[in-house]
């Protein structure tokens, strides 16, 4: 199945690419085997980005009036659905990202791609009646192979699946997802697809010494991805500030993008073909500072705007380019020190990347596949490591997650939390506990509840409403003082009123609530004013309940049953 799901992926890229680059070519006026983004100037098609935008947003309006609730990408998936995803959703995604890259839009299809790869795989999954974890790992399958269908190396769509839509390296998702993988990227190389060529010249011997610039480049670069990812939330708020329909904003940013397109072609689409030329040209400071800040500003607003698409390869563009002007700094500034450029663009592409999209790892073995060094690579991982722990620590997301935090969720990787959320107050609870009405006095409620009987009972109004929990054992030690004995009633005993759990609370948030009231066990009340009584929750069946789901996601962790 991971086999079928790599060769399904493989000809999707295929597919979507061969039609971006042909919408590039019919709307831009290119020859054949031309990239938008490296030609020198744009003679006409200036008004596609804006026109694409109106069509989006109006194509946008038109579902959304049909459908409400947000598209599930693969993170999102594999972290609270268990590897459920729509196929419709990931095709209109798909389509969604192929409009914005087709009409201009500084936005890259790798998000399309691995929403269309990981949407076959979930959709196959489901057909096939998988379990949780095998769809998961089925899910990372179709990102697997596609991400490396559209880079033309098995190892960084693996490692991609690994790090970003499975969340774990095991012994249980290696050898689907490394089949996967190739079988993409063997699929892309049999029928001729355009995937993306990482062309560099070779990097000089590696030193002790160009550890520490590079990891002094990563720190850099991850500084610059968390602004990247700030700036397009920025630019959400200031169009919401100006009060603009959502339908237009796509139309007013590609109109923004026609008018960076005229200072320079290269802000447009993802970048291949700038990257292509940008990498042997010998470009000044001021040049490079920029052509970094166009990008920067292109992206920020596409993104923002409204165009939909990924930053994987702006971030791998922008990356190579701060990588040179670092270079070029250090020689004007440091002449004494060694820098080699290439190994600076080299580890700038990987330490931008891993700052925006996540996965060390992946941007490591990009370089690996890409250059055959293994020397060079080393100080990429060392880069790398330093960078996703600067972005984690400062800023403690990636843009898909930052994204998915903006929408009001909680998770930071694909790692299975869907379990936590599914292990709900509601369905641990038990049903009828015993209750007693508050005006009854305590003499009543001992010769109803006798020692032995029941340790706590729940106390209500006439009317059923929730007052608290009366502790027999609180009943019985009132009895020692017999002149306040007489004069109280159980709602005199009742404690916790203000802290009883509701159905909806997953696991963790009731294991909060238990700490706060400092109770081994809690009234559970409907969400509607009246706060009836529905069940009782102790502490020690929740922790058993949540001890039992963790040890069989660790059984799927490491590939058991």
């Amino acid at each position: 199945m991971a086999a079928l799901v790599g060769i399904a992926a493989g000809l999707a890229v295929a597919l979507i690419g061969t039609l971006s680059d042909h919408a590039h070519q019919i709307l831009f006026g290119l020859k054949h085997g031309d990239r938008v983004s490296g030609v020198l100037h744009l003679h006409h098609g200036l008004w596609v980005p804006a026109a694409g935008g109106l069509a989006l947003g109006l194509l946008t309006w038109l579902r959304n009036q049909r459908k409400s609730t947000p598209t599930v990408d693969a993170v999102e998936a594999n972290a609270l659905h268990g590897g459920r995803m729509s196929l419709g959703d990931s095709l209109w995604v798909t389509f969604q990202t192929l409009l914005s890259n087709g009409c201009g839009a500084s936005v890259g299809l790798e998000a399309g791609y691995a929403q269309i790869g990981a949407g076959l795989a979930s959709r196959l999954g489901i057909a096939a009646r998988l379990r949780r974890n095998d769809l998961r790992t089925l899910v990372g399958c179709g990102a697997a192979g596609a991400i490396g269908a559209a880079f033309g190396a098995p190892l960084t769509g693996a490692f991609y699946a690994f790090e970003l839509i499975v969340g774990a390296y095991s012994i249980g998702n290696v050898a689907p997802i490394l089949a996967a993988s190739l079988c993409g990227v063997l699929t892309a190389r049999a029928v001729r697809a355009v995937t993306y060529h990482l062309s560099l010249s070779p990097a000089a011997p590696t030193q002790l010494s160009d550890y520490v610039v590079m990891i002094g480049l990563g720190m850099l670069c991850a500084g610059l991805g968390v602004v990247i990812m700030r700036a397009v939330y920025l630019m959400e708020r200031a169009l919401d500030g100006l009060k603009l329909p959502t339908v237009i904003r796509p139309a007013i940013g590609g109109a923004a993008m026609g008018g960076l397109a005229l200072i320079t072609p290269q802000v447009l689409s993802a970048g291949h073909g700038a990257l292509r030329i940008d990498i042997p040209a010998q470009l000044s400071i001021e040049v490079l500072a920029s052509l970094i800040g166009l990008k920067i500003l292109a992206s920020v607003i596409s993104l923002g705007s409204g165009f939909r698409g990924g930053l994987f390869f702006a971030s791998l563009f922008l990356g190579a380019l701060s990588g040179k002007l670092f270079a070029a700094i250090c020689a004007v500034a440091v002449p004494s020190l060694p820098v080699d450029p290439s190994i600076c663009m080299l580890v700038g592409m990987a330490s931008l990347a891993v700052s925006v999209v996540g996965g060390p790892l992946t941007m490591s073995f990009l370089v690996l596949e890409t250059t055959g060094d293994f020397r060079v690579t080393t100080v990429v991982i060392a880069a790398c490591m330093v960078a996703s722990l600067v972005v984690r620590e400062t800023f403690g997301y990636s843009f898909s997650t930052w994204r998915l935090h903006l929408r009001g969720e909680t998770i930071r990787s694909a790692v299975d939390v869907g379990w936590v959320r599914a292990l709900t107050v509601g369905k641990m609870m038990r049903r009828g506990p015993p209750t007693v009405e508050g005006h009854v006095k305590l003499e009543e409620f001992r010769r109803r509840h006798p020692l032995g009987s029941n340790s706590r009972v729940v106390v209500t109004d006439s009317d059923g409403r929730y007052l608290g929990i009366a502790l027999t054992a609180d009943a019985f030690a009132s009895a020692d003082h017999p002149n306040d004995d007489a004069r109280k009633t159980a709602a005199d005993i009742a404690r916790w009123p203000d802290l009883p759990l509701s159905p909806e609370m997953n696991v963790k948030q009731a294991m909060t609530q238990f700490e706060q009231a400092e109770a081994d066990a809690l009234a559970v009340v409907d969400d509607t004013p009246d706060r009836k009584v529905i069940g009782l929750l102790t502490e020690s069946y929740a922790l058993r309940r949540y001890s039992e789901e963790l040890d069989k996601a660790r059984q799927g962790l490491s590939g058991g049953a």
